[in-house]
C-alpha cells in the first residue's frame, strides 16, 4: 500500500503531535509551563524550545508528542522582544529579580547619550551572558551553580543585534527607564544588553520588563494563554504545519515519501539547505538535505513504523 493510500485509509497516528505556542505569563518558569501542558494534554511527551526567565512573558514554543523531537531541528535564527531597561542601578541577575548591588543616579545623561550607547550595541557584537543564564557548564546550568554559591562568569561570545530601537524614555531623579524593541540572533541575552548599556553609561542597568514577541516564524499571533489551553487543549500547529512553516517545501511522490519514511535517500535535486519533503496528500514526511549525490533525511517526521 502506497504512502498516500495508507495515510488516507487509517487514522493519522500524528494527529496529536505538533507545537503549542504559549503566551507565557510572568512568575512561571518554562518548566512550569511544560508541567501545565503535560496535565492539559495528558501526556509526558512535552518539551519547550528557548527558555524564558520567570519574569519574562510572551512566546514560548512547546512540542507535544512527536513535536518534541522536532524542536531540535526547528529553525529560530531570530527572536524579537520588547523590554524596559532601567538605568541607575545594577543587580545580581541583571534584572529586577536580583538584589541591587550598585546605585548611581543617571544625572546628566541625555537621550542622545542613550541613543549613542544603544547604537554601539547594535550589529555584530561580543556579549557575556548573565551568570544566572540557562547555559550549561560541565553539565550543570549556570544559574544552578550561582544558587549553590559558585562565582560564575561566562565567556563572551558573538551575537547579532539586528534592531535595537528606543520607543520611549521616562526620566526620574533616581532612574531612567528606557523602553526598547530588539530583534536579535538566537543566544542573545536582553538583560546582558541592559547590563552593558548601563555599564557604558557609567550608571549601571538592568531589566524591569521583558516580553518575547517572536521566535523565528512563531509570533504572539500564534500564541494562546494557559487558561485558554487548559480550557480547550489543542495544538497551535500540527507537525505537518510546523515543518512547512519553518522550512521551504520540496514536493515528493507517494513512493518517494514512503522511501523517506523508512530513512532511505533520494536522488539529488540541486537543493540548498534543509527542506520539508511533502507528499501529495499534504503531509510533511521528513526534513531532507542534500549531501554529495544524495537527498537524505535529517529528521523523519512520519516514520513508516508508526
Amino acid at each position: 500500500m502506497g504512502f498516500e493510500q495508507s495515510a488516507m485509509t487509517q487514522s493519522d497516528p500524528l494527529s496529536t503531535s505538533g507545537l503549542v505556542v504559549v503566551d507565557k505569563p510572568a512568575g512561571m518558569t518554562s518548566h512550569d509551563v511544560v508541567g501545565k501542558l503535560r496535565r492539559a494534554f495528558k501526556t509526558k511527551r512535552v518539551g519547550h524550545a528557548g527558555t524564558l526567565d520567570p519574569m519574562a512573558t510572551g512566546v514560548l514554543v512547546v512540542g507535544i508528542e512527536r513535536g518534541t523531537r522536532f524542536l531540535a531541528h526547528m529553525v529560530a535564527a531570530t527572536k524579537a522582544y520588547s523590554a524596559t531597561i532601567r538605568l541607575g542601578a545594577s543587580t545580581t541577575t541583571d534584572d529586577a529579580e536580583g538584589d541591587v548591588i550598585d546605585r548611581c543616579a543617571p544625572v546628566g545623561i541625555t537621550p542622545e547619550d542613550i541613543a549613542a550607547a544603544v547604537n554601539d550595541h547594535t550589529g555584530e557584537i561580543m556579549q557575556r551572558p548573565a551568570s544566572v543564564s540557562a547555559i550549561k557548564i560541565a553539565g550543570k546550568r549556570a544559574y544552578d551553580r550561582v544558587r549553590s554559591g559558585e562565582i560564575v562568569e561566562l565567556p563572551e561570545r558573538p551575537v547579532t543585534v539586528f534592531r535595537f530601537d528606543i520607543t520611549n524614555i521616562v526620566t526620574s531623579p533616581e532612574f531612567i527607564d528606557v523602553d526598547v524593541e530588539v530583534e536579535c540572533s538566537s543566544g542573545t541575552y536582553i538583560r546582558s544588553l541592559a547590563r552593558d548599556l548601563g555599564a557604558q553609561l557609567g550608571v549601571g542597568g538592568h531589566l524591569t520588563a521583558l516580553r518575547r514577541l517572536a521566535v523565528g516564524n512563531f509570533t504572539l499571533a500564534d500564541a494562546m494563554t494557559l487558561p485558554e489551553i487548559e480550557e480547550n487543549p489543542r495544538l497551535s500547529l500540527s507537525l505537518d504545519a510546523a515543518l512547512i512553516r519553518c522550512f521551504p517545501v520540496v514536493d515528493v511522490t507517494a513512493s518517494q515519501a514512503l522511501d523517506l519514511s523508512m530513512g532511505k535517500w533520494l536522488k539529488p535535486r540541486g537543493l540548498r539547505g534543509v527542506h520539508a519533503a511533502v507528499a501529495p496528500n499534504g503531509q510533511a514526511v521528513a526534513l531532507v538535505k542534500e549531501s554529495g549525490n544524495r537527498l537524505s533525511t535529517t529528521f523523519v517526521a512520519r516514520p513508516n513504523t508508526l
